[in-house]
């Protein structure tokens, strides 16, 4: 599966309409996240049900912001419009894999009951 350009117009939609997205927050002039471009993309080939998706933080500042991106590459990953994975920095293959599979094993009702509780308390 191709990765997706992420942008403030269709980031909310693409978020809302899959069960999962995994987003790189990247620079052109960043070399790491250059490194980092072909392990992304061959990780998107072996998991066609979830959403890779990538933010150019130079041109979508604002999204950037939003989410307090402070380093690239750094990557976000969302199961149900949930961030269960946010990391500053490059993954290697086994690791990006690592933590594929671990959001893919979670308990999402519990995550929710968990969040709903959370906020009950605040």
């Amino acid at each position: 599966m191709a990765v997706q350009e992420l942008t403030q117009a269709n980031f909310e939609a693409t978020v809302t309409g899959n069960k999962m997205v995994i987003i790189d927050f990247w620079a052109p002039w960043c070399g790491p996240c250059k490194s980092f471009a072909p392990v992304f993309e061959a990780a998107s080939e072996k998991h066609p049900d979830v959403v890779f998706a990538k933010v150019n933080s130079d041109d979508e500042q604002a999204l950037a912001g939003h989410f307090g991106i402070r380093s690239i590459p750094t990557i976000m990953l969302f199961r149900e419009q949930v961030i269960v994975f946010m990391q500053a920095g490059a993954l290697p293959a086994s690791g990006l894999e690592s933590v594929l599979t671990q959001a893919k094993a979670l308990d999402m009702e519990q995550v929710h009951r968990d969040i709903a509780a959370q906020q009950a308390q605040q």
